[in-house]
Parts: C-alpha cells; sequence; structure tokens
C-alpha cells in the first residue's frame, strides 16, 4: 500500500510541505491536502494593497491554485474540507465536506500540521452587525472589497487594533477615500517597535489623515437597520459606517489539542529543529500554528509571519521527503510601509531585552537614506540595542524614506550572527550618493552604540 501523506491547511507551509515531499518522493506518496476556504497558496500581506487598489486584480495574491497543485505535483486539494478531528490511534483524520455537508475519513502514515492563525474577534465584533471585517484570509479581503464597491458607500471607517494589519489597513481605506478613525487600546500603536520609534510612524499616519485614538477600549458596536453605525469606547461613541479589525491572531491549535499533542508556553504547538511534534510519531507542524526558538532572548515565541512559514513548511517536507533539515529559529526581522514611510525591525525591543534580563545600552541616530547634497535626501532614525559590556547587537529598529526599511536586513544578518557594535562600525556596506551618504546609517549608528558603551 502507497504511504499516504495528509496535510491540515492549504496555504503557505501546509503546501510548501507538500510540495517538498513530493519532489523526494515522486512515485510511491499519495498525498492529500484539506483546506477549509477557496484558495491555496496565496498572499494574505498582500490583501491591504489589493483593497486600496495598488493591486488590481485579487488573483494576482494567488502563488498556486489547486490546479495547479493537482496537475504538476500530483496532491489532492480538496478546497472547503474542514478536519474536525485527529485520531492518532487510527491514524485517520475526519473532515466535513461544508459545501455539501458531508464527512469524509481518510488513513494517514504522515499528517501535517499547519491550520494557520485565527484572527482575534471579541465578543463585542458581532457577527450579525453588516459593516464589520476581518482581513486574515482572501475570502475576508473579497467581502470587505465587496461591501466597499458595492451600493453601501461607506464614508467612515474605525480600524480597531494598531499592529501591521490595522496600520496598513488604515493607510489602505484612505487611499479609497475614506475617513479613517484608528483606535488602539494600548498607550500607542505599532508595539512592534519602541514608543520613540512609534512616534515617528503615528505622525506620518496623521499626516495623511488617520485620526489617532490610543488608551481606548471598545465595548461595543451601535447599529442601525442591522448595519454598524458607530464604535462604543470607554470614551464614547466614534461613528462608524465600516469597522475593520486588526487585533492580531493567536494559533490555530485546538485541533492539535484535542488529540492530545503538545502546546508551549507561547500557546502555539511544539515542534523540534526539524519542525516534528514531539511524542507523535509521524506528525509535523509548521506555520502560524507553531512556535519557535528566538535566537536571541533564547525563548520559545509565537511570530506568525509568512517568511517563517514558508521556510517551516519547506524543512517539513524535506524531513518527510527522506532529506535533512532544521529550521534555527527567528529573530523577528519585519519590514512596514506606511504612507510614504518604511519601518524595520528585527531582535528584541527594549521591553523584551529587559524582561529577557539583559543588561544594555540604546541609541538612536538621525542620517539621511542618500548623500545630504543628493535629490530626494530625506531622514532616517536608526535605533540600535546593544548588550553591556559586551557590545552584542540585540535589536535594531530603523524609521524613514525611501531606502530605508531593507537596511534593516544588514542589521539582521549581523544580529543572526552574534555580532557586536565594535565590528560592525567595520562593515564594508556599499555607498554611492544616490543609496547613502557615505557613511552609512548603520555605521554611524554602530559608531554611537559603541561611544554609549564606553569604547
Amino acid at each position: 500500500m502507497a504511504e499516504r501523506l495528509i496535510v491540515i491547511g492549504g496555504d503557505a507551509a501546509g503546501m510548501a510541505a507538500a510540495s517538498q515531499a513530493r519532489r523526494r518522493s515522486p512515485d510511491d506518496l499519495k498525498i492529500v491536502a484539506f483546506e477549509r476556504g477557496r484558495f491555496t497558496s496565496y498572499s494574505a500581506c498582500g490583501i491591504p494593497y489589493w483593497i486600496s487598489g495598488l493591486v488590481p486584480q485579487r488573483d494576482q495574491l494567488i502563488a498556486r491554485d489547486p490546479a495547479t497543485f493537482r496537475d504538476r505535483f500530483a496532491i489532492d486539494v480538496r478546497l472547503r474540507h474542514e478536519v474536525t478531528r485527529i485520531d492518532l490511534d487510527r491514524r485517520e483524520v475526519i473532515a466535513r465536506d461544508l459545501t455539501g455537508g458531508d464527512e469524509v475519513r481518510e488513513r494517514f502514515d504522515t499528517l501535517v500540521y499547519a491550520t494557520g492563525a485565527h484572527p482575534v474577534r471579541p465578543a463585542w465584533a458581532r457577527s450579525d452587525v453588516l459593516g464589520v471585517f476581518g482581513v486574515q484570509t482572501l475570502e475576508d479581503g473579497a467581502a470587505l472589497r465587496d461591501w466597499l464597491d458595492g451600493d453601501t458607500r461607506p464614508r467612515q471607517a474605525v480600524v480597531v487594533g494598531g499592529g501591521y494589519i490595522g496600520v496598513e489597513m488604515a493607510e489602505a481605506l484612505i487611499q479609497r477615500g475614506l475617513e479613517v478613525t484608528l483606535v488602539e487600546k494600548a498607550q500607542q500603536p505599532m508595539s512592534t517597535v519602541d514608543p520613540d520609534m512609534a512616534e515617528l510612524v503615528n505622525d506620518a499616519m496623521r499626516g495623511v489623515g488617520v485620526r489617532i485614538r490610543t488608551g481606548l477600549a471598545v465595548t461595543g458596536l451601535q447599529e442601525r437597520d442591522g448595519r454598524v453605525s458607530a464604535v462604543l469606547t470607554s470614551d464614547g461613541p466614534i461613528p462608524a459606517d465600516l469597522v475593520v479589525l486588526g487585533l492580531g491572531v493567536r494559533p490555530n491549535v485546538e485541533l492539535a489539542e484535542a488529540a492530545g499533542l503538545p502546546v508551549g508556553p507561547s500557546g502555539a504547538l511544539r515542534v523540534d529543529r526539524r519542525m516534528r511534534v514531539p511524542g507523535a510519531d509521524d506528525v509535523w507542524a509548521a506555520g502560524d500554528c507553531v512556535e519557535c526558538l528566538h535566537r536571541v532572548s533564547g525563548m520559545p515565541v509565537h511570530i506568525p509571519l509568512g517568511t517563517h512559514a514558508n521556510k517551516q513548511g519547506r524543512v517539513a517536507g524535506i524531513n518527510i521527503g527522506g532529506g535533512y533539515a532544521t529550521f534555527p529559529g527567528v529573530i523577528g526581522t519585519a519590514v512596514i510601509k506606511v504612507c510614504d514611510l518604511e519601518v524595520g525591525r528585527t531582535g528584541l525591543r527594549e521591553q523584551d531585552a529587559a524582561a529577557a534580563g539583559f543588561e544594555f545600552v540604546s541609541v538612536i541616530t538621525e542620517s539621511t537614506n542618500r548623500a545630504g547634497y543628493f535629490p530626494g535626501s530625506r531622514p532616517m532614525t536608526v535605533k540600535l540595542i546593544a548588550e553591556r559590556p559586551t557590545g552584542r547587537l540585540l535589536g535594531a529598529q530603523i524609521v524613514g524614506w525611501s531606502e530605508a526599511a531593507k537596511r534593516i536586513d544588514a542589521l539582521a544578518v549581523a544580529l543572526w550572527n552574534g555580532m557586536t557594535v565594535d565590528d560592525m562600525t567595520a562593515l564594508d556596506l556599499g555607498y554611492a550618493p544616490p543609496y547613502s551618504p557615505v557613511w552609512d546609517p548603520v555605521l554611524i549608528a554602530a559608531r554611537k552604540a559603541v561611544d554609549a558603551l564606553g569604547r
């Protein structure tokens, strides 16, 4: 009997694992992938740009459709099938056909758990009130696009939550011509960077017309004729005929927990470096449902990003197919565009470094993205956090204009390899007036960190 691989989840991690396993087992492996949605392998990160109109067509966000997986990889992709139970003793999964309602049972020899993450949807965000949207899946994006393009003609939008998705959606709705208020329970949006750097982001958002309300708890919705008319907060109602939720996600591990698979301290599924689930024979997991090692703090973390999901799925698939690969961990590198402002971050923030028990210094430097005399020169702010007294880089953040965000990659490589700020002052970085001052902003920040350490 041929070996059977069952994949739960048809997005980045699951389909990367299935594709890699197929490449290494071309003849003797039957692969079935269950996906409860209507799409496979798409860019959720691109949804705000489709909403804004910058990306014209929905299908531009789809990397590979089910037909491609069937024809090129002989993977039996079953859309609109939700797995409801995993039976490890019987080595089978039970799924429900969401279209026809039938129950399906499939035996497996090997299982990949790649269920992703759930968007956080609080009780006040009632599903029976029209005009309230999450932006987690391509189906979510399609529903929001239909609302914007339909007869409803919304004018006032409230975005609840100031993380990556919330900030990007606020910009997208401004570009669609709506009045936008962003509500954040904490004292700042963009909590992935330190408050001093987040304030630069807030200024840019206000500059394009986003009204930012911080320190507010949303308590409910007001409706009129079944449609949202206001968001109720601890400081009174905010008018809205469109509400977008950007409150983050939590790992989708309910099926795994019910099957007895181990969940780690981050709330996500535990895996080893090869993406195997400990204590379960031939069960692998990858993507937004798993936790992994933070290479700087040494702690298990849940950082749901498409970059990690694709790499983890590839590692799992290589191992399933008889090869050998490991996922070495993460350092939390991320970039985001906010209006014309670019933001990059990697490693630990100040509060993370303190929580991990590090003694550290932090420095902020102001420079420019190009030579000061060159047309288009704009400000760039770089923040470095370095361990005291070793000088080892612990984290970095950049906020600036053109050519700012991707500079974080140089800092991420330094961080990944355990470099000190002393080492970084001599980095041989590229220079030409259209791209950098003669002293690159990264080098200027490293020199200031060395000074702060009293070298």
